[in-house]
């Protein structure tokens, strides 16, 4: 199951990030906020998204420990 997770994060990073900079594009056309002050929301989402990544990632698997005098390939 992580890796269906992790693979959806990867896969939805790109255009979440799309929609938020399309939104706060509209924001500042608009006269919301101004795009210089809500710009860095984008950093904290493409954080979150990566924080995201990272915790359902699946862990790096290292091999069996050689036992005592065992042959080491």
């Amino acid at each position: 199951m992580n890796v269906d997770n992790y693979s959806l994060i990867q896969a939805v990073r790109g255009p979440i990030m799309l929609i938020a900079l399309g939104t706060l594009v509209a924001m500042d056309y608009f006269g919301v906020r101004g795009f210089g002050q809500t710009w860095p929301i984008l950093i904290i989402l493409f954080g979150v998204l990566k924080l995201l990544e990272k915790a359902v990632a699946k862990p790096a698997t290292f091999p069996p420990p050689v036992p005592p005098g065992g042959n080491a390939i």
